[in-house]
């Protein structure tokens, strides 16, 4: 199968290269990467990643023992792989059950989590979508969302992928994530930054009034 021999030597070049203690956020992105690319080769990238989505939503957060004893160092690659045939592989392509297969051959099966959120991430990057969370106090309105996605298109030259939070405890205003970047315009915000203003020059005013009481003392 073509998609397989792909995926096999992508992912033998990315073995040499993962030592047991590397951060979770390098395995996932290798392994993410794999998958990725022998998805696009294989033409299945939006199957393939539906599939994981419903990996880790149906089966990893509804069945936590399941996800426990496929990350547990105790449980054997083989009877790991015989789980994976016996749950994956009536209900998943042959492809995505591959990718779990080689993902548990390199014990990496503690990390699925965090490379679908990876792999989530590069396709975005690669159809060029943003993904923007927008915080407010309360609840907008969809024609909001929709002049919001339309401001945002301008100005991140990519499609925003917008995801609507409601906090309560947010005084005003708006607190917008894209990427890993932050911008805070609410008044929450805007109140800490006079509040510190108002603190430093209250730290200049002290410190000249120093300095001018040392030079007087200096005449």
């Amino acid at each position: 199968m073509a998609e397989s021999h792909d995926l096999n030597a992508e992912d033998a070049r990315a073995a040499t290269q993962i030592e047991p203690d590397v951060g979770v956020a390098h395995v996932a992105d290798t392994y993410a990467r794999a998958l990725l690319g022998a998805t696009e080769n294989a033409g299945q990238t939006r199957q393939v990643l539906d599939e994981f989505d419903a990996v880790v939503a149906d089966v990893l957060a509804g069945f936590p023992k399941l996800e426990a004893i496929l990350a547990s160092a105790l449980v054997s690659h083989d009877e790991k792989i015989g789980m994976i045939d016996r749950v994956f592989g009536p209900r998943l392509s042959p492809l995505m059950v591959h990718f779990l297969k080689v993902v548990s051959r390199h014990g990496r099966l503690d990390c699925l989590r965090a490379i679908h959120s990876r792999a989530g991430e590069l396709y975005d990057e690669m159809r060029g979508r943003v993904r923007v969370r927008l915080t407010t106090a309360a609840p907008i309105s969809d024609a909001q969302a929709d002049r919001i996605t339309v401001e945002l298109r301008a100005l991140l030259h990519g499609e925003p992928v917008l995801t609507r939070v409601t906090e309560p405890d947010l005084i005003g205003g708006a607190v917008l994530h894209v990427g890993d970047t932050v911008y805070d315009g609410s008044i929450a915000n805007q109140l800490k930054i006079i509040r510190q203003q108002i603190v430093d020059r209250s730290v200049h005013e002290i410190q000249s009034r120093r300095d001018r009481f040392r030079h007087s003392a200096g005449n």
